[in-house]
């Protein structure tokens, strides 16, 4: 059969996916949840020099493992001169995020023996709807995916080169680990029993070097907790406690299942039904490596996600990396009409979107259409839209990009795969250039932590804290240096309280005085009050 070739390659699409992977990191402050729990555990990194047990404000967090924060408080050091912390730091899920794509490519080559074909993964990766939030946030997350790429590459290359391969694996086994803790390791170490299924790796030399990679991965993972227990023991305790918390089977019901499969329906498209054309189309070759070992991923993971996650999109990531696989090698097979059939849609879809998105931009910069205008203004109270020329200009340069790809782009299986990539990435970056004013002004903590400041004044050494969420903390943290501390234990004694709620009409507590009460403009939910102690 004829190599698979993409209709793009080369410096194209890697310029392509920086263009991903960077659109969205800069421009806006930390926005809830994950994006400023992230950051705020890597400004502690960065500010206090204790490098080895996470904080959130004056608190141990022990939510993940410190990899990717450690990450992100080295860039915010490095290139805090350039930029602001945040960003500089959230630069980081695009160098995990690099590395998703490279190892995808390295593992489609090593899988299936083509060059041709090496960024197909990748490709499909990039139009997936359930990565493209997280991977423009401050998110652990992917490097838990980036580690999975690289060790489904270093598991292909073991029969060929057994000790490269092991070392491969075995750094993605640490890396994950170190990534997500005991999460990650759900995913990843299953993964090197899967060749076993294949003659190719039950030869000694396969062997040695599935050995090699579970050793490795065991010295590189158990760095973190053996640092922890001999300099700061104490933290040994609640990091365990976190780890087994995190692997607790879920309750599994039907309606448990009926919200996992509403999720798979949106979040993994379109790499889920191209896996399940793979599956039919080379049903009487399941058992060739490049089928047989992203199948008994996908499977083991989708076992896993129900067990022990709940329903969240979040939770399935570590379906995309084996499920991109899987769908990579099925693709060049796909029959005209369904290739069509999604090549139309991708295009029909994302053209209209494109054109709501420039209509709603329009709109908040100019007030016309009115009504629409008016629209933005309700549901963020009091922003104010500005015509930016820069950022019309670009949008209008990646709809030019956009059109001249509709109509020039060759003719090839693969060609709706590409434009689907192409669409998410074009809506994703004119989101990013037209509304990302609006969007920051609801999602940034920074006028509320402003105006508690205000309210505190000079006193506000010790603040107490009740039902406050991680991301407030973080971003009272970041925006004003208040380090709340839990009412129950260090901040019994302060003369101060801080107390979210989502009730309107709360009352203040017994012998406390409310003495203010912020929130975001258009969170009529959430609310943060202050008292000072009678």
């Amino acid at each position: 059969m004829k190599p698979l070739s993409l209709p793009i390659t080369g410096w194209p699409i890697i310029l392509f996916c920086g263009l991903y992977l960077l659109t969205g990191l800069f421009g806006h402050d930390p926005w809830k949840t994950e994006d400023a729990v992230h950051l705020g555990v890597a400004y502690e990194f960065a500010i206090h020099g204790n490098w080895l047990t996470p904080n959130l404000a004056a608190e141990s967090w022990f939510g993940s493992p410190p990899l990717y924060h450690w990450c992100a408080a080295l860039l915010g050091k490095i290139l805090g001169g350039l930029l602001p912390f945040h960003e500089a730091a959230r630069l980081a899920s695009a160098v995990f995020g690099g590395l998703l794509l490279a190892g995808l490519a390295l593992a489609v080559k090593a899988l299936q023996g083509s060059q041709a074909s090496a960024w197909s993964a990748p490709l499909l990766v990039v139009g997936t709807l359930g990565l493209l939030v997280p991977i423009h946030d401050a998110e652990p997350a992917i490097a838990l995916l980036a580690a999975q790429a690289f060790l489904y590459y270093g598991i292909a290359k073991i029969p060929d080169r057994a000790v490269t391969g092991g070392v491969v694996a075995g750094i993605a086994l640490g890396s994950g680990f170190l990534a997500m803790g005991s999460t990650a390791l759900l995913f990843l170490l299953p993964v090197p029993i899967f060749p076993l299924c294949h003659p190719r790796w039950r030869s000694a030399s396969a062997l040695s070097g599935i050995v090699l990679a579970l050793l490795v991965g065991l010295v590189l993972g158990a760095l973190w907790p053996a640092s922890l227990a001999l300099w700061s023991p104490e933290s040994l305790a609640p990091m365990w406690q976190a780890e087994t918390a995190r692997i607790a089977l879920k309750p599994v019901d039907w309606t448990a299942l009926h919200e996992h499969l509403e999720l798979l329906g949106w979040a993994a498209w379109p790499i889920l039904p191209l896996g399940l054309w793979t599956i039919w189309n080379q049903q009487r070759h399941l058992s060739t490596p490049q089928v047989l070992i992203p199948l008994l991923g996908t499977i083991i993971a989708l076992l896993e996600i129900v067990v022990f996650s709940d329903p969240q999109p979040l939770h399935h990531l570590p379906l995309i990396v084996p499920l991109a696989l899987l769908a990579s090698s099925g693709i060049d097979r796909l029959r005209r009409g369904a290739a069509n059939a999604l090549d139309w849609f991708g295009m029909m879809t994302f053209t209209m979107l494109a054109g709501l998105v420039w209509l709603g931009g329009y709109a908040m910069a100019s007030g016309t259409p009115e009504r629409l205008a008016k629209s933005f203004g309700k549901m963020e109270p009091g922003f104010i839209g500005q015509l930016s020329i820069p950022a019309f200009t670009f949008a209008g340069v990646l709809t030019l990009l956009w059109l001249l790809l509709l109509f020039r782009l060759p003719r090839s299986p693969w060609r709706g795969v590409t434009h689907w990539a192409a669409g998410v990435s074009l809506i994703w970056a004119l989101l990013v250039a037209l509304w990302l004013p609006w969007m920051d002004y609801g999602k940034s903590y920074r006028p509320v932590a402003a105006s508690l400041q205000n309210a505190l004044g000079d006193s506000s050494s010790c603040i107490a804290a009740q039902g406050v969420g991680d991301a407030q903390k973080a971003s009272l943290r970041y925006f004003s240096g208040l380090a709340t501390l839990p009412l129950s234990g260090a901040g019994h004694g302060c003369p101060w309280l801080l107390v979210q709620t989502s009730d309107r009409n709360a009352k203040a507590p017994a012998g406390w005085r409310k003495v203010w009460e912020g929130n975001r403009p258009g969170d009529r939910s959430e609310r943060l009050r202050l008292y000072r102690k009678s």
